[in-house]
């Protein structure tokens, strides 16, 4: 076979978010990059996750509010329908899953796009069908990740569905069943359930949301419970079968559940392997990359977005991204504080959480106090009224006096942990925070309340 050689400042394989990023800014800067991506061109985020999964959400929460009115506002009567969401995501989220904008976004910022799957066969060189592409500045892995379908028996041989294909889908089931009770598993299993269909949650372990404070599980069971989404908890599928176009799942206990579609939610795998990260002496033998404050994985490899293994987050992403830019551009770099990583899990009532939970800050040795406030209890939750679950749960070091984590659960959970993801990452002294002044009556005065329980 003859192979061409191209000679390049950097090479850029994966083109999801911080892939993107990183070869839009250095190619904008004047560097020859070119850009690999072997499927769609902006990654996961755009096209099966943040943003056709919110719009999911967008559309199921309207229906959980209309759902409401005859508690506070007289009567309403909603009929669910799925044609609009999906019809949103093709035209509005997805294009139609058509990454021609997102590759004419790179190449017009003087990007050389590629078509196809980057391996590295030695340092600095990436081969690509019959193209060798040699980078004098070194290489970025940005390839992502993909679903992890765990090696459950019988599962291998059925039409599971992962997240892609419910985002994808067109006509709902009557019934799902949905392994995995994270973040991606809770979201989903709630738009279905608001959407009509019967739908079971299989968490292994004790708890859903399970990297999250205890109470966050716990909270999210009852507001499952109370919409009619079963959860099983504690407990790790036995097998799996599918027959007559019906899943069934056998538990430890002897329970089975059946449903008409089984979704695997149980996280995500890498695959440093098959990448030929190992040419470049890395090993490959783990799920994720272990980096630097610079993104360096070794001299002449970067690494940015998920499979750098700090969060799955493309806001993480991105910046790391920028990080790893500036480091190849000769920059200084300043290291992402990644004690106040900030996360969000779009389930009503939305789950926000930055820094340590209580346990981790107790496992470090911290002296640690906790203070937690029901968003009922508040003037604005008070206010609301129904659809008011949450609580906002402050985790502080005594000794420096600072918060060091922090939760926020309730109808704006994500937007309240904006106030607390800046008092973690500054390390606020509490006195400060004690004498701000908090617009009344807000969910983010939540926040005074709870440190008046200190």
């Amino acid at each position: 076979m003859t192979t061409t050689q191209t000679n390049v400042d950097v090479v850029v394989i994966g083109l999801g978010p911080a892939g993107e990023v990183i070869g839009g800014d250095l190619a904008e800067a004047g560097l020859r990059v070119v850009g690999i991506e072997r499927d769609l061109v902006g990654g996961e985020c755009p096209y099966w996750g943040c943003v056709p999964s919110k719009m999911m959400i967008r559309a199921a929460n309207l229906l959980a509010e209309s759902r409401r009115v005859g508690d506070l506002a007289g009567s309403s009567t909603t009929t669910a329908d799925w044609a609009p969401v999906a019809r949103r995501i093709r035209e509005q989220a997805t294009d139609n899953w058509d990454d021609t904008v997102a590759v004419d976004r790179f190449v017009g910022k003087g990007g050389i796009f590629v078509r196809g799957e980057g391996r590295i066969t030695a340092p600095g060189t990436v081969v690509v069908d019959d193209t060798t592409y040699v980078a004098s500045k070194g290489i970025v892995v940005a390839t992502g990740t993909l679903a992890a379908v765990p090696p459950i028996p019988g599962l291998a041989d059925t039409p599971y569905w992962t997240n892609h294909h419910i985002v994808e889908t067109e006509e709902l089931p009557s019934s799902l069943i949905v392994l995995g009770g994270g973040a991606v598993g809770a979201e989903l299993a709630q738009v279905m359930a608001r959407f009509g269909v019967d739908v079971t949650v299989i968490e292994g372990l004790d708890r859903m949301l399970p990297r999250n404070e205890p109470e966050v599980g716990d909270l999210l069971a009852e507001v499952f419970a109370a919409e009619g989404i079963a959860v099983q908890t504690g407990q790790f599928a036995d097998s799996i079968g599918y027959e007559n176009g019906a899943f069934s799942v056998q538990m430890p206990d002897g329970a089975t559940h059946t449903a008409d579609k089984l979704l695997v939610a149980t996280g995500r795998r890498t695959f440093l392997e098959e990448l030929g990260v190992a040419n470049m002496g890395v090993d490959d033998s783990t799920q994720f990359f272990d980096v630097d404050g610079r993104q360096r994985v070794t001299e002449g490899l970067w690494a940015v977005g998920d499979i750098a293994g700090e969060g799955l987050f493309t806001h993480l992403a991105t910046r790391q991204a920028a990080v790893a830019a500036a480091d190849i551009l000769g920059r200084d770099v300043e290291p992402l504080n990644m004690r106040a990583l900030p996360a969000v899990t779009f389930t009503d009532p939305e789950v926000g959480n930055v820094g340590l939970t209580e346990a981790e800050a107790r496992d470090r040795g911290l002296d640690v106090a906790v203070a937690s406030k029901q968003v009922g209890h508040t003037a604005r939750g008070w206010l609301h009224g129904v659809g008011n679950e949450g609580f906002i749960k402050l985790v502080v070091d005594r000794k420096a006096d600072v918060l060091v984590g922090a939760t926020s659960v309730g109808p704006v959970g994500g937007e309240v942990l904006g106030l607390l993801t800046l008092a973690v990452h500054g390390r606020v002294q509490i006195a400060t925070l004690r004498s701000m002044i908090y617009a009344y009556p807000t969910f983010h005065k939540g926040v005074e309340d709870a440190l008046n329980e200190l």
